[in-house]
């Protein structure tokens, strides 16, 4: 199952500059999901990360990880318009190189325990086949809200 952006913008809070993910590729409800980000160098964090040598922050790749995470259990739980996904917890963050401008990161979360509505995912990012970081991500899904 492919999602594309009208429909990721539908699950997630998350706009401009923040949102993270461009297209999901593959996805197992309540097993794994893979998505996409295209790092491009318009994107505001490389003004200051690093002048000279812009690289993708480590705490973005997370996010991102959080994200796709996000719209896993999201479908994982069958959620309804106005939930929220919250990201409550990351455990064993790794990085491994550097992402940089023009970089497409492939990123995967799957589900290591789901116990609506907490879910623990494994999640990485790799670009060009090369593991970039990697982390346990904690979500929680919280019925209604408003956006």
């Amino acid at each position: 199952m492919t999602i594309d952006i009208g429909e990721i913008l539908k699950i997630l809070p998350h706009r401009y500059p923040f949102l993270l993910v461009d297209k999901i590729l593959e996805m197992e409800v309540g097993q794994k999901i893979v998505g996409i980000k295209n790092v491009t160098i318009n994107e505001p964090f490389f003004q200051g990360h690093f002048p000279g040598f812009p690289i993708m922050p480590g705490v973005l790749m997370i996010e991102a990880m959080a994200q796709v995470a996000a719209i896993l259990a999201y479908k994982s739980r069958k959620g309804e318009e106005g939930d929220l996904i919250f990201l409550a917890g990351v455990d064993k963050a790794k990085f491994r190189e550097a992402v940089f401008p023009g970089d497409q990161l492939i990123i995967t979360t799957e589900v290591i325990k789901a116990r609506p509505p907490f879910f623990r995912l494994k999640g990485n990012c790799h670009v060009d086949e090369k593991l970039r970081c990697e982390a346990e991500i904690l979500a929680v899904v919280q019925k209604g809200g408003t956006r």
